[in-house]
């Protein structure tokens, strides 16, 4: 299932990027060829690179010392730059399907001089190689409209979120709440799905959007006193 249909996202060159590379339902979109190049040097080499450095400036505040960061469809690395020169105790991951996607975002990551504390791995949302509960903060920037399916997607994001950890996903501001809130109130129960407007944002009628999610701390266990 497509996250959201094509006459909801209305933008041409998103019309022709889907009719290009989506491979049919339940199939995640990749940017790959000439199209990941041309969004390394355009759109996140330039017109989101204030984007970028407002997340990574809301995630620095947000996560512990020696905490962990993952970036899910992290295309170029833009997000996983800015936070590594903000955060150098953080430990930093970035997956994407797109093998060419990861080729940029390495070669980002090396020529920013943070290749010893950030990782690139080619990796499927729907199926993260990381264990239960280990990841403070797993952000999604412009990714989700292109998991072929939701649930298994945020099923995984909660999965390898630690108690108390945040899930961000940033995406276009048509992205419908039902089909994401589902998906969250059956991985998290009953925490909600937040939406939020953009923050620092200079554009008066936002382009994008951010929906958050905690997963519930574990509730402190209650001591018993052995002489009662």
């Amino acid at each position: 299932m497509r996250l959201y249909t094509t006459t909801q996202e209305g933008h041409i060159l998103t019309r022709l990027h889907h009719r290009l590379h989506w491979h049919g339902p339940g199939r995640d979109l990749t940017i790959d060829g000439w199209v990941s190049r041309l969004y390394d040097r355009l759109w996140a080499g330039w017109l989101l690179r204030g984007f970028y450095r407002r997340v990574a400036h809301e995630a620095g505040a947000l996560v512990p010392p020696g905490g962990t960061v993952l970036d899910v469809g992290t295309g170029p690395g833009m997000f996983l730059v800015e936070l590594a020169h903000r955060r150098g105790d953080l430990r930093i991951t970035g997956v994407d399907l797109s093998s060419d996607m990861v080729t940029i975002a390495e070669r980002n990551v090396r020529h920013a001089g943070q290749s010893d504390r950030v990782e690139v791995r080619l990796a499927d949302v729907a199926s993260l190689p990381f264990a239960d509960a280990s990841i403070d903060l797993v952000v999604a920037t412009f990714s989700a409209h292109h998991w072929g399916a939701v649930a298994p997607a945020v099923g995984e994001l909660t999965r390898v979120l630690r108690p108390g950890g945040e899930l961000w996903i940033y995406d276009v501001r048509t992205l419908p709440d039902d089909v994401l809130a589902a998906a969250v109130a059956e991985a998290l129960g009953d925490e909600p799905l937040q939406r939020r407007p953009p923050r620092g944002s200079r554009v008066p009628w936002p382009l994008y959007a951010r929906w958050t999610a905690t997963r519930p701390a574990v509730a402190a266990a209650a001591t018993t006193d052995p002489g009662s």
